[in-house]
C-alpha cells in the first residue's frame, strides 16, 4: 500500500511540474471578461447569505506557462437576508466596483488546469453586514483580499470556470461568485 501511495505521489508530482504542458494561455498579454452569479454573506456563523450578479475584466501578463499577473475591475450586486423567524430583519448586501491585481499559479496539466489566485484590491460602494453577531454598515472605499480558485479548460485554456472571493475585513463580509471567463489575445 505505501508503495503504491509513494508512486502516485511521485507520477502526480512529475504531471503538476513538469514543463513539456502549458498551464494557462500561453506567455504574453490577453485580456479576458467573465461573468456569473454574485453572492455574499457574512463572516459570522449566522446562516444568512444572499445572490446577484457579478462581472469582471482583466489585463492579462502571463509571464510564463504556470504564473502571471492579473490587474482587475469589476462589479459585485449581491444582497440577501435569512427566511428564518428567529433571523428576520437580518441581512448582508455588497453593490461595489472591484479594482486591483491578483497573481495566478497554475498547474500544467492539459487541457484542464486547476489554478489558484491571490492579490490585494479596493473596494468602492455600499456594504451592509447586519446579523445577531454583527451589525456594520459602510459607504466608500475599502480594502478587500481576492482569492480565486478553479479550472483553465480547453485546449489553449482560455476559459475559466472559477469560485472567486473578495474578503471586506472592514464590514465582516465576503462577496464573491461563481463564475465563467473567456480569454482574448492582445499581440
Amino acid at each position: 500500500m505505501f508503495i503504491r501511495s509513494t508512486s502516485f505521489i511521485g507520477f502526480l508530482f512529475f504531471v503538476l511540474f513538469s514543463n513539456s504542458v502549458n498551464a494557462q494561455i500561453k506567455e504574453g498579454k490577453f485580456l479576458g471578461v467573465s461573468a456569473g452569479i454574485g453572492l455574499v454573506a457574512p463572516d459570522d456563523e449566522t446562516e444568512i447569505s444572499g445572490s446577484g450578479f457579478y462581472a469582471q475584466g482583466e489585463y492579462i501578463v502571463n509571464l510564463n506557462s504556470w504564473f502571471g499577473f492579473r490587474p482587475y475591475a469589476g462589479v459585485i450586486f449581491a444582497s440577501g437576508s435569512s427566511d428564518e423567524e428567529e433571523l428576520k430583519g437580518y441581512g448582508v448586501k455588497s453593490n461595489a466596483f472591484l479594482a486591483g491585481v491578483k497573481v495566478r499559479v497554475a498547474a500544467p496539466i492539459p487541457y484542464v488546469a486547476p489554478f489558484v489566485e491571490l492579490g490585494v484590491g479596493a473596494s468602492v460602494g455600499s456594504f451592509e453586514t447586519f446579523t445577531p453577531l454583527t451589525d456594520v454598515s459602510k459607504n466608500g472605499v475599502l480594502t478587500h483580499i481576492p482569492v480565486a480558485f478553479g479550472l483553465a479548460v480547453g485546449k489553449n485554456h482560455s476559459v475559466d470556470i472559477k469560485f472567486t472571493y473578495y474578503f471586506h475585513p472592514a464590514v465582516e463580509q465576503f462577496s464573491g461568485a461563481f463564475a465563467a471567463g473567456i480569454y482574448f489575445p492582445l499581440q
